[in-house]
Parts: C-alpha cells; sequence; structure tokens
C-alpha cells in the first residue's frame, strides 16, 4: 500500500482543481467530494466517450435517463431490502460501527475499549428518505443504491417505444447512493457515486453456451474500453472470477475487473449474469406484464440479462493514477489525449506585446470553436508548460514574433515535449488529427 502516492493524487487534484473535499469551509463531511473545473472536465469526456462508443456507436444499445427516488415496491421486488445489507458490529463505548469481517476479536479498534464489540447485526446499505412533509412509515423512500432496476422497470416502455428486438440493451449514466460503513481511500469508495451501466438482454438461453457467448463479448468489449479508450497499463488490470458464496444474490455468474490502486487490488468494474431474476420479479411483484413477445413465433417470456458495469469515479481515480508522473519534482499527468480537460493551451511568447497577444487571442478563439483551450499569459514559457504538464494538456501552442512574419506557432507536445511549427491556419485540423490519434 503506497499511502504517500495516494497522498499525491489528491494534493495534486485539490491543488489543480480536479477534486476538492466536500463542505471543506465546514469542516468537510466524511468521503465526500466535489469535482472542480479540470475534474468535472475530465469525469464528463469519460461519460462523453463511454456514451459514443457503447450507445451511439452501437445500433443495439438505446439510453434512458431514470429518477433517482423510485417507488419503495421497486426495491422490494429487487430483493435490495431483504439482501442488501452488511454485518457491522458497534463498538457499546464510543458507539462507532465497523464491518464484523474487518475486525478481529472484540476490541474496538477505534477507542480502544476492551471486549465493547456487540454480536454482529445486519445493516441496510440504502439510504432512507420521505416523500411529502410528514416523516411516516407510509412516506418512507430510498435513494436508489444502484442505477439497475429503472431499467428493468421501464423495460416494457423502452421496447414499445424503440421496437428493439432481441438481443439489446439498456444503457445508463447516473448516480446511486450507498450507506457505506466504511468508505475511503479518496473518491474510490464513497457514500454519493456515478455508474455507467448496460442492461443487455437476450432470449432464454438453450444452454450455457449461449449466454456464455454473449457474456464473452462483453468481457473483451469492457477490456478494450479499459485498454484502449482509458489507456490503462495492461499490466495493472487484472480478471477475478467471483466466487458462488460472494456473488450478489441475483448473479449467476460474475467477473471482478481489478485495477492496482496505491492501496491495492481492487474491483474497477464489474460483469455478471443476472438470468431472468430482475424481469420475473418485477412482474410478480407488480402484477404488469415485463415479459418480451417475439415478433416470429408470438411467444412470450421473461429475457435473461448480462449486466457490465463501469464506476465514473473510480474511472477517474484510475485514470489518475495511471497518467501520474513525477521527474526530479515536476510533475506530468499523462492522460489520454481525448480525456484531457483541456485539449491545447496558447500563450503568446511575451505577455507585454500586444502584437503577439492579439494574434495569439484570434488563434485562442478558434480552436475553442472545436475543443476546449486554456489561455496562459503569465511567466516565463518554461513555466507555462510545466504548468500545462501538471494538468495533462497535450499540446501547448506559441506565438512568437516568426509567427508575425510567416503565420506559423510552435506546438509542444506533453509526454516528448517535442516541438513542431504548425501553419496556423491548419491548426484545428492539425490538432485534432492529433487528439483522435
Amino acid at each position: 500500500m503506497d499511502n504517500n502516492f495516494l497522498q499525491k493524487i489528491v494534493s495534486l487534484a485539490k491543488r489543480r482543481g480536479f477534486i476538492y473535499p466536500g463542505s471543506e469551509i465546514y469542516g468537510g463531511l466524511a468521503n465526500s467530494w466535489d469535482y472542480g473545473p479540470l475534474g468535472v472536465e475530465l469525469k464528463n469526456n469519460i461519460k462523453q466517450l463511454w456514451w459514443k462508443k457503447f450507445v451511439h456507436q452501437r445500433e443495439d444499445i438505446v439510453g434512458i435517463d431514470a429518477a433517482l427516488i423510485m417507488n419503495p415496491k421497486v426495491w422490494e421486488a429487487s430483493g435490495h431490502l431483504e439482501n442488501f445489507t452488511d454485518p457491522l458490529v458497534e463498538c457499546r463505548k464510543c458507539h462507532e460501527r465497523f464491518k464484523a469481517d474487518q475486525v478481529a476479536g472484540t476490541d474496538c479498534p477505534s477507542c480502544n475499549a476492551k471486549k465493547s464489540l456487540t454480536v454482529p447485526k445486519s445493516f441496510n446499505l440504502m439510504f432512507k428518505t420521505f416523500i411529502g412533509p410528514a416523516e411516516e412509515s407510509s412516506n418512507i423512500a430510498y435513494f436508489r443504491p444502484e442505477t439497475a432496476q429503472a431499467m428493468f422497470v421501464d423495460f416494457k416502455n423502452v421496447l414499445d417505444t424503440s421496437r428493439k428486438k432481441l438481443p439489446f440493451g439498456i444503457a445508463q449514466i447516473g448516480k446511486a447512493f450507498r450507506n457505506e460503513i466504511t468508505p475511503g481511500n479518496f473518491i474510490f469508495r464513497t457514500r454519493e457515486f456515478e455508474q455507467m451501466e448496460i442492461e443487455y438482454f437476450i432470449a432464454p438461453p438453450q444452454s450455457d453456451q449461449e449466454w456464455q457467448e454473449v457474456f464473452e463479448h462483453w468481457r473483451k468489449a469492457m477490456l478494450s474500453w479499459i485498454k484502449n479508450d482509458l489507456k490503462l497499463d495492461p499490466k495493472k488490470v487484472h480478471e477475478l472470477e467471483v466466487p458462488e458464496k460472494e456473488r450478489a444474490h441475483y448473479s449467476k455468474r460474475t467477473i471482478d475487473f481489478e485495477f492496482e490502486f496505491p492501496f491495492g487490488i481492487k474491483e474497477l468494474y464489474g460483469l455478471a449474469y443476472r438470468g431472468d431474476f430482475d424481469l420475473k420479479n418485477h412482474e410478480q411483484a407488480s402484477g404488469q406484464n415485463t415479459k418480451y413477445k417475439d415478433p416470429e413465433t408470438q411467444k412470450e417470456f421473461w429475457p435473461h440479462v448480462i449486466e457490465p458495469t463501469w464506476g465514473v469515479d473510480r474511472s477517474v481515480l484510475a485514470v489518475l493514477v495511471n497518467s501520474y508522473e513525477e521527474i526530479d519534482g515536476k510533475v506530468k499527468l499523462k492522460l489520454p489525449k481525448k480525456l484531457s480537460p483541456y485539449k491545447a493551451a496558447v500563450f503568446p511568447l511575451l505577455g507585454n506585446k500586444p502584437e503577439l497577444i492579439n494574434l495569439a487571442r484570434k488563434i485562442y478563439l478558434d480552436l475553442r470553436e472545436v475543443f476546449l483551450v486554456a489561455w496562459d499569459e503569465r511567466g516565463n514559457i518554461g513555466g507555462r508548460y510545466a504548468s500545462q504538464d501538471e494538468i495533462g494538456t497535450p499540446f501547448c501552442v506559441t506565438v512568437d514574433f516568426q509567427s508575425l512574419e510567416d503565420k506559423t506557432a510552435t506546438v509542444r507536445e506533453r509526454d516528448s515535449a517535442l516541438q513542431d511549427r504548425v501553419k496556423i491556419e491548419v491548426l484545428p485540423e492539425y490538432l485534432q488529427k492529433k487528439i483522435n490519434g
């Protein structure tokens, strides 16, 4: 475990506007984090790239954006009210709670009180709230602990309006909430987090081989995203076949894609085969038909589901960890070019020469029509390069006195530090080609 390295990531994230502690002026709130100006751009770039890859570029996937609070009967039918629990122990003295499997013995690890821990009791992880002004049991509702259930509840509506045929999927990006008892490790485990998720519906398989082929398709698609889009080091990515006793109550098979974070090898994404558990349970609980009717045979059945799930916040953390490089005290964030908050930065060589500033501003404004661009005229050019390296900007464009004569600018590439003279009129096309590979 390299806590020093993690602290460097946390420090950089705050110092440069990626991620701030939540409610900081009031002393903060445990494991609450806010995305700053650069962090929200990085996060949005990840989500937009995911949506483009898995929704826009596929004919068999459509998207939804569902409500955070659903009818509480949804969570009865899904099994969350009964099964979404952790066994906890509580200290009788300081009343701190701990996961039972993370505490050895009966002494409190927080206040060190001897033999003060209770026997384990189940603790539901869902956040409870109330609908309406009265806090009565009839008004109890829950913030969703996952994004999946809305895609099952809306299955028939999506089917009727999109007219998709099996196999097809429903995708969603959205917030989920879990009252984790031991959140931590920066943005890795928080009580409020964001998921990118797909429920992929298939006909009831006639053999294990049928669903395993679809499962394998999504396993490869997720690995491709990890290696080719997030550009994570393949040597730091591991696949874990989750044993039956450790799988969720609905899962017939689960693979965890793990990453070597500074605090250990931990889950990054998950892939599960849910069978027909969800649609069948929602039909039985709601009394509404949630079956699919085959357009050729007219037979009705509950589709089975393959579920790939991506954590947005864990994606951000993995990308930051994988991109961080420090040489002689200087930080360079080698973010994938498509994910970088700023795609380029534009500088006048000197900040006190109007003719350089005017030309540089024109280039800056023209490039902003294409992608997000930074402007900097402070200090010396070396300091500006270092500042942009630290936030992951892949290209810096400098306007100098030669630019006034031949209408070219110096383009400096982040990772190699190589420089090239490029005609100003072709800068947008030049940079777009570089960014898109």
